[in-house]
């Protein structure tokens, strides 16, 4: 192994460390569910995601999507992925980074909803803000759409980040991946679900809210339903821990498979190997009309 991989391996691992149109076949697994809680890392998915590391022959790239509905278990699935070693891009840390105190989003928020929403020290008041917009549509529309280029392009940017150490397998843990359209730069989606009642009293008992004020916020979203309709893959955490892990070792083996074609052309290795093959045959073509 060379030093230059040897160094794109561990730029790779070290990412992984700080990183807290249609024709699909879907592959719906068998029913379970999980409350959101942080997983234990399971040595055998370590082991095959080195192994798949230590195979892989480029430096290929796969976009995986990754999304549910509020309380529905999607952080639970997503830090599965981070302690098998699987680099995450997470929506809701670029959300927040990008309405930092004094950042071009700040400024948007603040102009559209009034100083009201800011804490003392100037940062915005994310509770009360969210009160706003989930009894408001059209206000909860506004923020969605001040916010959606800010955001887009920070997930652009930590992908860029990624795609340049060479990493091959990247999970977008995206919330509104649908609604974004994002789903389209990705393959495979998958959906995590939870069957309605499920859902509702994981929210009452994770946010201390009213069952009404439960209902009021899954219905300010995409339906769940409808995002399993569109999924690749669906995992329903309705059941127990256990039950989401055996399903995410299946999940984790289908987004390990060798990658396609295209995904190879839309890897950082095979974008130079189309660049270095065009700059060969304009050379060679300047030199035969010579």
């Amino acid at each position: 192994m060379t030093l230059q991989r040897l160094s794109r391996r561990k730029a790779c691992q070290g990412d992984r460390e700080q990183s807290h149109t249609k024709q699909r076949r879907r592959t719906s697994l068998p029913s379970s569910s999980t409350p959101s809680l942080p997983p234990i890392p399971t040595p055998p998915e370590r082991l095959r995601l080195r192994h798949l590391r230590r195979e892989g022959e480029a430096e290929e790239m796969r976009l995986v999507g990754l999304t549910g509905g509020i309380a529905s278990g999607k952080s639970t699935v997503s830090n599965l992925f981070k302690d098998a070693g699987v680099p995450v891009v997470d929506a809701d840390i670029v959300a927040r980074d990008v309405v930092q105190k004094g950042t071009a989003g700040w400024k948007k928020i603040v102009k559209a909803f009034g100083n009201d929403i800011l804490l003392e020290s100037g940062e915005i008041n994310r509770a009360h803000l969210g009160q706003i917009v989930f009894s408001d549509p059209s206000k909860r529309q506004l923020l969605n759409r001040l916010l959606a280029p800010h955001i887009s392009w920070g997930i652009v940017w930590e992908i860029v980040k990624l795609w340049m150490k060479g990493c091959k397998v990247i999970i977008l843990d995206i919330p509104l991946l649908f609604e974004t359209k994002m789903d389209r730069w990705t393959n495979p989606v998958i959906v995590v679900w939870v069957n309605p009642e499920t859902q509702i009293q994981r929210l009452m008992s994770r946010d201390g809210c009213s069952e009404e004020q439960a209902q009021n916020r899954i219905n300010a979203q995409l339906a769940l339903d409808l995002k399993k309709s569109e999924a690749d893959i669906v995992i329903d955490n309705s059941g127990s821990l256990d039950d989401t892990r055996q399903q995410f070792r299946e999940v984790l083996r289908k987004v390990s498979e060798p990658l396609t074609w295209k995904e190879r052309l839309r890897s950082r290795d095979g974008l130079i190997s189309v660049v270095v093959c065009t700059a060969v045959g304009v050379l060679l073509a300047r030199k035969n009309l010579l």
